[in-house]
This record gives C-alpha cells, structure tokens and sequence, in this order.
C-alpha cells in the first residue's frame, strides 16, 4: 500500500519510527495534500484533524476512488479513520497503524460498530468491482435494520432480481486481442463494448487486457488499459505459440507477428479457461478466457 504521510509538528515527525515508513514535515500542508491524494492508497495526518479536514475538502470526489484518509494527534493517543473506511481501507488500516503505536483506534462506521458485515469492504475483500455504488447506502441500511438486502455478485450482465439490487463485478476475465498498428483507440474500446455485451458480461469483470509482446505500445490498448484501470499483459510469439490448446488459426497473422492466433492464445495464457473465441471486427480480434461459467 502506498501511504503519505506528514507531520504538523516536530514531535508528531517522531512517531516514523513505529509507523515504518517515511513522514514528511516542513511542507505546506494544502500543497502537501494537491500532491499526494490523486496517487496515494492513503494519507496519513499528524496533527489536528480540522486541519486535515480542510486540505482533503476541494479534493473528495467518489467514495470508490478516494484514497484512505487517517489523522493521528501528535501524542499518539488516537488514530481516526476519517475517509474511504471500507472500500479505501481506512478502517483497517486504522487498527493495523494503532498495533504500532499503541493508540486507541477511532473507527465511526455503524456496520463496524455494529459488528455487521460491510458490503463494500466485502466487495474490494473479494476482489469485486461495484457497477453502482449508490445502491451501497440502501444495503447497508437494510443490513442495520435486519432487512433483506438485493446483492448480485456476477459477471453477467442480467435483469435486477431484487427491488433495489447492488451489482458486484467479480474481476475474473481477462480480454485478449489484437489490432493493426495504429487503430482507433475510440474504435477500439466501442469493438470491446460491443464485445462484451454480445458475451453478456460487465466490462467491470475484467481484471486485465492481454495481447503479444510487440503489440504492448499500442495505443489503443495502453489507453484503454489506463482509462478502465487495467493491466495490460504480454507474450512474445514463441510462448504463445507453445501453449497447448485448439485455437483458430490464421496464417496471415502467423506470417506477421509469428504465431497463428493472438488474441485466443493471450487470453488462455493469462485467464484460463477460454469463453468466447476469436470475435473479429474492423482489424480488431477480441477473445474472452477466465475463471468465470458463462
């Protein structure tokens, strides 16, 4: 996890050598936060908590993406867990940063103080993505009163079986594709979208784009991996080729890039077991493989 850290304080600076890893004093604290939130799992206050407050305030946008935000007095007497306590993990972090201190753990969310599960720290436990986080308030709602609660967790994409029904994207699929040099990005991601829906699947299931190592500067792809939050894995052409399987050959692909298939191959590479063969679009190939029974 990365975490940022500062001081407000000489004496609050001191507390680095329980924490384990570096905290910065001397820098204003506003432009401290402008650089740190956008890339940090965490940020981490010693100091007043009102201080805190105001340089997080113009910067909170989304509870699904905002880092974890903890403050910590300069005595070490407590560790607040201020926001993104279940998805960005401040509440846990909060408990792990206090065995190391020794201060008292200051954790406000009712399920936790209820004791009650967290349905969206359940989702990022399980390596889910939440399609409709405004449906997380509903739930956990319900879940305080001891009411029925609609959650799916699936990859397909289905009619909502519950009233008000709170979608969890297990990410299990892994797309594999190949291009010519230089297509579209913006007919590239459209290929994908329209992809998925004919396989039925969110496109918040993938865990990761895969392709041939020649092709990992694409541009099509390295956007698309950076706007969905994607990693974008590759193979040379004799590890794809070596992988065991029955795949849609093409010798005018084999005679480019030096295997047959590329985008079944990378995808069985990395996800598994394949789902959807070798779709083609406008010198697009899209193939879908993981973990999931669609």
């Amino acid at each position: 996890m990365n975490i940022a850290a500062i001081a407000f304080t000489e004496r609050g600076r001191q507390w680095e050598k329980f924490l384990g890893f570096p905290v910065d004093r001397g820098i204003p604290v506003m432009e401290w936060t402008r650089a740190h939130f956008p890339d940090s799992d965490a940020l981490l206050y010693i100091g007043a908590c009102g201080i805190a407050v105001r340089a997080i305030a113009p910067l909170i946008r989304d509870k699904t993406t905002d880092p974890a935000v903890l403050v910590m007095d300069e005595s070490g007497q407590h560790i607040i867990s201020l926001l993104s306590g279940h998805i960005g993990g401040a509440n846990d972090l909060a408990l792990a940063l206090a065995e190391k201190t020794g201060a008292d753990p200051v954790i406000t969310t009712a399920t936790d103080l209820r004791g009650l599960p967290a349905i969206d720290s359940f989702a990022v436990r399980e390596n889910c993505a939440i399609q409709n986080p405004e449906a997380i308030q509903a739930v956990s709602a319900a879940t305080l009163n001891h009411l029925p609660v609609g959650v799916a967790i699936t990859e397909r994409t289905l009619k909502p079986p519950f009233p008000v029904t709170l979608w969890l994207r297990p990410r299990t699929l892994v797309l594999g594709a190949g291009c010519r040099r230089g297509t579209d990005p913006v007919l590239f991601e459209e290929c994908v979208r329209q992809f998925l829906a004919d396989c039925g699947v969110s496109l918040l299931s993938l865990r990761a784009l895969a392709t041939i190592d020649r092709k990992q500067d694409e541009e099509a792809f390295v956007l698309f991996c950076r706007r969905y939050h994607l990693p974008l894995l590759t193979a040379d052409a004799d590890r794809l080729r070596q992988l065991p399987g029955d795949f849609l050959p093409s010798a005018f692909v084999e005679a480019a890039v030096g295997v047959d298939n590329v985008c079944e191959r990378a995808a069985v590479l990395f996800g598994g077991q394949l789902l959807t063969g070798k779709t083609v679009f406008k010198g697009i190939t899209l193939a879908l493989a993981g973990e999931a029974q669609l």
